[in-house]
């Protein structure tokens, strides 16, 4: 991924709420399970840590990235934003 293609998608991510919060447990297989469902529905995808939370939010971020095959778009403090293309139906089209 391009740092142009990564600034585009940060636009886009800046507008999403969080719809998974990672919290004292971790990162459990059903967070895992739950985020590569979401990357049915969507291709950016932002993920809140929660304070009771003691690991990285960046090794969380590359962790999930790794199990789910998506890309980390960034880390900000406690939250992290992942991107999976839709290989049928691409509904973001990345600049090249």
């Amino acid at each position: 991924m391009t740092s142009k293609q990564r600034a585009y998608l940060k636009g886009l991510a800046s507008k999403l709420d969080p719809i998974y919060q990672v919290g004292k447990s971790s990162l459990t297989p059903e967070l895992t399970e739950g985020i590569r469902e979401a990357f049915n529905r969507n291709e950016l995808i932002k993920v809140a840590v929660l304070k009771n939370c003691l690991d990285d939010p960046g090794e969380i971020a590359q962790m999930i990235a790794e199990r789910t095959h998506s890309q980390v778009v960034q880390v900000i403090g406690k939250k992290f934003v992942l991107y999976k293309s839709d290989r049928d139906k691409p509904k973001i089209i990345l600049p090249k």
